[in-house]
């Protein structure tokens, strides 16, 4: 183990970034807005830098409900424009993007045949939530047909479908007994929401050598000229002449502008929380469906499979994002009450949750405005000062509409520029998504004449999808050895960081791999992990000790995970 190199090195992107010293556009915030910004603009030939002052897509892009949906809800607020192009956005996701976006069967849980007809229309007119009364059959069949009519795009999904008790209770007999009737439509999940956002971005640096993308550089300054920059790896501050800055921070929007020198009151995100079960009997009482509904207080929440896992989401609580979000024991207790009132005979306990997870929602500001009716649309904000480069501010924006919203803002920054589109990123296949094999069949074809049908190769293509054979390529090229048995290797630890810019440990287990999501970030791994990447990165032992140390702080303080004290859970 090397002792050596206490001081940390620059990374040769950065150099040459600073080296360069000018770029047409400065994207500030690498969640998947940024990034699907990042990636039109490479595509019209356009130079531009993008920065986060943490990891790619490690914000509000990483705390999602890793769905990719049309926003049935959205109706009653009258977003009728949102959820169009919601729905556009996620057909055509799931035809672009098949490795992560896959059709996600949801089912509505309907207690009574009239409730809310009287409340709904007022909701709709003021926004305001009132006092919480549960939707019954009625408004929720007038609402499918309407979702139906937006979302069938040639029979890209099924219609939904209405049955009583007895067929309800037939498919799902873990269900409330009380129940009237369920409601089934289909949206999509995307399994890997971290991934998707990285293989857009690596799309993008492929369109055009004058595209980059930095991690761990924030913005720290604006002057007539361009962006002060600073690299936190090694505290080196540098300057880089653009003209257009693109604040696309998500809830962190103001505060980006307040380090650029102008004070905005554009956002009002709110907070929303996850826990992640290990629990095969709650697994298997989800039948492979999304549960959709709306709890007692007027909160849409959800269950759903994933990963061998349930995910239990989400709250809607106001949030300062100057303070770390957190999932709360209180948030677990009104996770618990609502498994149980869906599902009455299932006992859960803290022992079961592998992860938890919070994340601050990119929304507007909104005075009044209950957080469940606060528009989830975005606008843009332009401000230009004499001699300085324009910015544009993000305001807004969900997981489901990031590539319109990446042409949206791309069009604004083009106009700016002067410049014509010349592309469209309309159908173009993301990353591992080329030449996805479709059929059980043909993914078994595939895997054989790729990555081999083994677990390893398996492990492969769900990470990278038909990205895996140029991954697998790089691995047979070196001497390779597990580091977490079949889910991660040595090579692949190199992939990683030549690749795809990994720096810390705590980027691999939250972000390039499930690790973390499926509670297999024991401290076993997190060890193996640092020791295997300390060669690649120039790690001596203080090193490795201490991304030892910031990663099991950061899984037990954000994820109520301990795994110093035997790897369990907080609350085990």
């Amino acid at each position: 183990m090397s002792t050596a190199n206490t001081t940390p090195v620059e990374r040769e992107s950065v150099r040459f970034a600073r080296e360069s010293g000018r770029t047409g556009v400065v994207i500030i915030g690498a969640g998947i807005n940024g990034i699907s910004t990042f990636r039109d603009l490479a595509m019209q030939g356009i130079d531009v830098l993008l920065v986060d002052r943490e990891d790619f897509a490690s914000g509000a892009t990483a705390a999602s409900s890793h769905m990719i949906h049309g926003g049935i809800r959205y109706l009653e607020n009258g977003e009728f424009r949102l959820v169009k192009e919601s729905v556009q956005e996620r057909n055509g996701l799931l035809k672009i993007a098949p490795h992560y976006v896959k059709p996600l069967e949801t089912t509505i849980p309907i207690y009574s045949t009239f409730s809310g007809v009287f409340a709904a229309p007022l909701r709709f007119l003021t926004h305001k939530q009132g006092k919480p009364q549960e939707r019954g059959a009625f408004l929720i069949k007038i609402g499918l047909m309407l979702y139906d009519t937006f979302s069938r795009d040639g029979g890209s999904v099924p219609r939904h479908r209405f049955v009583g008790r007895k067929k309800s209770l037939q498919q799902l007999p873990k269900l409330d007994q009380e129940i009237k009737y369920t409601a089934t439509y289909y949206d999509a999940s995307v399994h890997d929401p971290e991934r998707l956002a990285l293989d857009v971005l690596r799309d993008g640096e492929a369109a055009h050598s004058g595209a980059r993308a930095l991690n761990y550089v924030e913005a720290i300054g604006l002057d007539d000229e361009g962006v002060h920059l600073r690299d936190r790896e090694t505290g080196l501050d540098f300057h880089i002449a653009a003209d257009v800055v693109v604040n696309a921070s998500g809830p962190w929007t103001d505060l980006t502008n307040e380090s650029l020198g102008t004070d905005t009151a554009f956002m009002g995100g709110t907070k929303g929380s996850h826990i992640v079960l290990d629990h095969p009997e709650l697994l298997d009482a989800t039948g492979g469906r999304e549960i959709f509904f709306e709890h007692s207080d007027g909160r849409i929440v959800l269950i759903y499979p994933l990963k061998g896992r349930v995910l239990v989401g989400t709250t809607d609580l106001e949030a300062d994002p100057r303070q770390p979000a957190r999932c709360t024991e209180e948030e677990v207790d009104y996770f618990f009450d609502l498994i149980g009132h869906v599902f009455p005979t299932i006992a859960v306990d803290r022992s079961q949750i592998v992860y938890r997870y919070s994340g601050i929602r990119p929304l507007p500001h909104h005075d009044d405005t209950a957080p469940g009716f606060v528009s989830r649309d975005y606008r843009i904000e332009r401000r230009k000062d004499d001699g300085s480069p324009t910015v544009f501010s993000l305001v807004g924006g969900k997981w489901t509409t990031f590539r319109a919203l990446g042409e949206n803002l791309a069009d604004h920054v083009l106009t700016e520029l002067g410049r014509q589109r010349v592309a469209s990123t309309v159908g173009v296949r993301i990353g591992g998504g080329n030449g996805y094999p479709r059929t059980p069949r043909r993914r078994m074809e595939w895997l054989r004449q790729n990555v081999g049908d083994t677990e390893r190769g398996r492990t492969l293509f769900v990470r990278y999808g038909t990205r895996a054979a140029e991954v697998a390529a790089f691995i047979d090229e070196g001497d390779d050895a597990p580091v977490v048995g079949d889910a991660l290797s040595t090579r692949e630890l190199a992939w990683m960081v030549e690749r795809e810019q990994v720096r810390h440990v705590a980027d691999v287990i939250f972000r390039r791999t499930s690790l973390a999501f499926t509670g297999d970030a024991d401290a076993a791994a997190v060890q193996a992990i640092a020791e295997a990447l300390a060669p690649l990165l120039g790690w001596d032992a203080a090193r490795i000790e201490s991304e030892i140390v910031d990663t099991s702080t950061q899984l037990r303080e954000a994820h109520g995970v301990d795994i110093d004290a035997g790897s369990v859970p907080a609350g085990r």
